[in-house]
């Protein structure tokens, strides 16, 4: 106990305290609250989690670099390469992004990822993921929140150090601890409910004195009818019973609406619809893809915005950062039908926006040739032998004279 004590005062930061530190100070939610374990259990919450997490790792990751206030892509840079093909050698990209993602989404101290350098520093080698056990934050106590990091209780340097977290210095998966709790007692019921057979559809009420053996005889003719897991059977039963039914509450009658507001509840603690963990009481064929587009304005982007600027920090040098940067490509998640991009790519082509290999690099084409310039495919002016913004051709006399 002294031990974890002394741990606990000497790894904690009072500035942002974490589950552990305020349940060490008597700062708990309510008793239906559930710790993390317990809360992964709920459908609803891992669906959350799920939904965020692999939403991210299935975009595009790309190295970007700044010429003439334009960003282009950087393959060439050793960092793309090491995005692009494996961080470290028993982890992908996918695997990455995906699990320092959910370990925001369900510890305090979020997720970290150290960088491991060669040649001096001067090449990044390779990135790893480390467990919330076998690393710790300290934020400094005057107000600035600077962070200091050590990893198997080994102190690192920040800069190498890609740390993701979630605002308030608390997760959703804590800050939400009792409405998950409340979803985690209602289907704990609900199982209670069933497994016991529901509940009786009446009660028998004896108008005589009876001995404790008929009661018991009773009892077990009750229960060998309904007990047991069984339901619906016929009970023969002595003496002078009458039977009385009994009517439901409205609080039981409103037992599957309480189930869906907690889903709600839980949308709404990791901000993304309802209909995307499965609540489609709300769900149409209209709002459906406002409620996708929402997903990833609200949701989503401010993750993708927050792992993008902690890998551009730890990944690149001081000098590199102002011309350098990771991104992710969002275009995956707001691609519509074939129909709909085919559309808009050629109308984007002939208003001379973009240029057809750039339109077809995003169905994923290879470039042809001549497929750089900027046309309109459906003007006479594009055509062979004609000229953008040359005038027609007038007719020689000759020919007015034919047309007369």
């Amino acid at each position: 106990m002294f031990d974890r004590l002394r741990t606990f005062l000497t790894r904690k930061s009072l500035s942002a305290p974490d589950a552990d530190l305020m349940a060490m100070f008597g700062a708990t939610p309510s008793g239906l609250s559930v710790g993390a374990a317990q809360a992964l259990t709920v459908p609803a919450v891992q669906s959350a989690i799920r939904l965020i997490s692999e939403a991210a790792a299935c975009l595009d990751i790309a190295v970007e670099r700044r010429v003439d206030d334009v960003w282009t892509a950087a393959p060439d840079h050793p960092v793309a390469a090491l995005l692009d093909d494996r961080p470290n050698e028993w982890t992908g990209t996918f695997e990455l992004v995906r699990d320092m993602v959910a370990a925001a989404l369900i510890t305090d101290k979020g997720a970290l990822a150290l960088v491991n350098r060669v040649d001096g520093g001067a090449r990044v080698h390779e990135l790893t993921r480390y467990e919330a056990a076998h690393f710790h934050v300290d934020y400094s106590g005057d107000g600035r929140l600077e962070p200091s990091f050590r990893v198997n209780n080994v102190p690192v340097s920040a800069d190498d150090v890609v740390h993701l977290r979630s605002p308030f210095a608390r997760c959703p998966l804590s800050m939400a601890a009792d409405a998950i709790g409340i979803a985690k007692t209602l289907e704990e019921h609900a199982g209670r409910l069933f497994k016991n057979g529901a509940r009786p559809s009446g009660v028998l009420s004896l108008k005589e004195r009876t001995t404790p053996e008929a009661l018991k005889r009773i009892r077990d003719a009750w229960q060998l009818a309904h007990g047991n897991g069984k339901s619906g059977g016929t009970a023969i039963v002595e003496g002078g019973a009458e039977y009385a039914q009994l009517t439901m509450l409205s609080t039981d009658g409103q037992f599957i609406e309480n189930r869906t507001f907690q889903l709600q509840e839980v949308a709404r603690a990791f901000r993304v619809p309802a209909t995307m963990i499965g609540e489609l009481s709300r769900g149409t064929w209209g709002n459906a893809e406002q409620m996708g587009r929402e997903f990833l304005v609200y949701c989503l982007e401010p993750w993708l915005r927050a792992l993008e600027g902690a890998l551009r920090r730890a990944l690149f040098s001081p000098d590199e950062r102002r011309d350098y940067r990771v991104r992710f490509d969002r275009d995956d998640l707001t691609r519509a039908s074939l129909t709909e991009r085919a559309t808009a790519i050629s109308s984007l082509i002939a208003s001379r926006v973009i240029s057809p290999n750039e339109g077809r690099n995003w169905l994923d084409m290879a470039p042809r040739e001549d497929g750089d310039r900027f046309e309109n495919p459906h003007t006479g002016a594009s055509q062979p032998g004609g000229q953008i913004g040359a005038a027609a051709p007038q007719p020689t006399p000759e020919q007015r004279e034919d047309d007369a």
